[in-house]
């Protein structure tokens, strides 16, 4: 296996199926011609988002096409981290801000987000594909060699229904319903087997209604805290992710 070192100013670019073609995309030619100014001879890299980071040599920038040729590859292993984290979270009003959580969740480590429809949700309809933007910039910023999975909206009672492998967590507010810690959940659980996947489900910012959190417990989730402060819902997704990652790893 190659290691691949990167300086600053390397230039990568997300091509999937890298190794199949010898053309960038549309949109990332664009870029690599009329902006980075790329012309015959130089190297750069490609992400294809399945765990492989290939460096390549530019042999060919015309004004509507870049081809390349492979010339060194490495593969990053699956998973990245010990434990596999799936977000679950019903969207804000304002777009930008699950944009902003898709980029540092992926910057992070995610593995999977979806994208939920309850009862108190502030959006009902959900453009999936700008969040894919977003987290492709992600990863090549952060040089992440694996893609998380983005899924389209849907409702909250069909995601609970489906089955899920590992652990299942829903955050919630009502003091009425017993909650325990994630971070101490998690701690206590390190290296099991049955902690290899992690689900979690983050509310809108009127949380979940009582009748969703016992819905989801009557599936096998587990009634969680974040903590003491109220978090906004983007600020939950990230504080989860991390909880995770920091008790799992």
């Amino acid at each position: 296996m190659l290691l691949l070192v990167f300086m600053k100013e390397e230039r990568f670019f997300y091509v999937p199926q890298a190794t199949e073609h010898c053309a960038l995309p549309q949109e990332e030619a664009g870029h690599a011609i009329r902006v980075l100014r790329l012309k015959e001879g130089d190297t750069i890299f490609l992400i294809d988002g399945q765990g492989g980071i290939h460096q390549a040599e530019v042999t060919l920038a015309s004004n509507k096409k870049c081809e390349y040729r492979i010339t060194e590859s490495h593969t990053s292993p699956a998973p990245q981290f010990p434990v596999t984290i799936h977000i679950a979270i019903a969207p804000t009003k304002m777009m930008e801000r699950m944009e902003w959580m898709a980029e540092k969740a992926t910057e992070i480590g995610i593995d999977e987000i979806s994208f939920l429809e309850s009862q108190y949700s502030e959006r009902r309809t959900m453009r999936s594909d700008r969040i894919e933007k977003t987290v492709i910039s992600a990863m090549k910023q952060s040089r992440k060699a694996w893609k998380p999975v983005i899924n389209d909206l849907m409702p909250m009672k069909d995601f609970l229904d489906t089955p899920r492998e590992g652990r299942k967590f829903i955050c919630h507010c009502h003091n009425e319903i017993p909650r325990s810690d994630l971070y101490k959940e998690i701690l206590a659980h390190k290296g099991d087997a049955s902690q290899q996947n992690v689900t979690i489900l983050i509310g809108p910012e009127g949380d979940f209604s009582k009748e969703e959190v016992q819905y989801a417990l009557e599936h096998g989730y587990e009634s969680v805290s974040l903590g003491e402060s109220r978090l906004r819902t983007e600020t939950a997704a990230l504080v989860a992710l991390m909880t995770i990652r920091l008790g799992g790893s």
